[in-house]
């Protein structure tokens, strides 16, 4: 005996029973499916898809692949490496360990991209004057013209993924994942 989950809107919905594919709503769940590559639309209706950390996971997952190839195209970096040069531009000269915490990377990740970065002349390893042992990020003249660049190109990166959504629910998305993130 085969169960179904009860949808709220469509054919069904009063009795608990699936309508089955339609055009409108190709996987029979009460859900339209987006186009999407062959396969992934019949597993929008697994019980995963619904999942918020999935969701955010795929999410990010696609942003970041498609600001990546942007930026890699465009200044040879990846959104690891735009991300520290980025925290680092604006003045306040973080340490690693702020930039570890902060980006919630492993310390010595933060080391990787920072090497990479200091290796093209973008930023520099200043000594922590409250602590020798600390070793602070400045960016470079040349730092600041990519990541001015960089930035432009993070946010049509952004307009590009998010472009189902409108300037409203952009800025919600923003503000509640500013909430989950802090």
């Amino acid at each position: 005996m085969t169960t179904t989950t009860p949808t709220t809107t469509g054919v069904g919905a009063d009795t608990g029973m699936m309508a089955g594919p339609t055009e409108a709503d190709p996987t029979g769940t009460g859900r339209n499916a987006a186009p999407g590559p062959a396969g992934v639309d019949r597993l929008r209706a697994t019980r995963l898809a619904g999942q918020i950390q999935f969701l955010t996971a795929r999410a990010r997952s696609r942003g970041t692949g498609h600001a990546n190839a942007l930026l890699k195209a465009e200044l040879g970096l990846k959104v690891s490496h735009f991300s520290v040069l980025s925290v680092a531009a604006n003045g306040t000269h973080p340490t690693q360990r702020e930039l570890s915490e902060f980006l919630d990377l492993d310390p010595s990740q933060v080391v990787a991209l920072v090497d990479v970065l200091e290796q093209r002349g973008l930023v520099e390893r200043l000594t922590d004057p409250k602590d020798r042992r600390s070793r602070m990020i400045a960016v470079t003249e040349e730092g600041h013209r990519v990541e001015q660049r960089g930035y432009e190109l993070t946010e049509a990166s952004d307009r590009e993924v998010l472009g189902d959504l409108s300037a409203a629910e952009r800025e919600q998305l923003r503000g509640l994942l500013t909430r989950i993130a802090f």
